[in-house]
């Protein structure tokens, strides 16, 4: 039985959800999303509460529940609060600055990186060694936040390069004489 699926989802004031079939749509204050559940689970709101529930027992109905119970919760929670990702610069030269729409990035490279923020997501650079990806979908927040990423890892050895700003480090130690 899955524990997460068990637990209704609490719809707050001022989100309305309307389901047609297995698509559910949630508006609220941030913006608008949808998702469209598998028929391995039934989906019904009442009150102010949204409940998933599996058909059948089955593996992949068990699967489905959890799962579907979990992406309707960051829905809610999208539409609510939002979603953000903080992001550290750390090396010397390495900075980030916002041009409207495109992110440029300095980095070490040969040349500047130009990085076009997509749409449904806004990043910001408040500082030169900051970035910040915010949105109200979590899968589109963190593969955005993983681009960014991508451009330049932490190495081991100082650190350089752009990390999550809660991720730790592993540091190692340089050669022996």
């Amino acid at each position: 039985m899955s524990r997460i699926g068990k637990k209704p989802v609490e719809l707050p004031a001022g989100v309305t959800v309307t389901q047609s079939g297995q698509t559910v749509e949630v508006k609220g204050p941030k913006g608008v999303l949808s998702f469209t559940a598998t028929d391995d689970v039934t989906i019904t709101v009442e009150d102010n509460q949204l409940n998933v529930e599996p058909r059948g027992k089955s593996k992949r109905a068990r699967q489905q529940w959890g799962m579907s119970r979990t992406v309707v919760a960051n829905m809610v929670t999208g539409v609510t609060d939002g979603f953000k990702k903080e992001l550290e610069i750390n090396g010397v030269g390495y900075r980030a600055q916002m041009q409207g729409n495109v992110l440029k990035l300095n980095l070490g490279l040969s040349h500047d990186v130009d990085f076009v923020a997509p749409e449904g997501v806004t990043v910001t650079a408040p500082k030169q060694t900051e970035i910040v990806v915010e949105g109200i979908d979590p899968q589109l927040v963190g593969q955005v936040a993983a681009n960014i990423r991508a451009w330049r890892k932490p190495e081991p050895y100082k650190g350089k390069g752009i990390k999550y700003k809660d991720e730790y480090i592993f540091r190692k130690e340089g050669k022996k004489k």
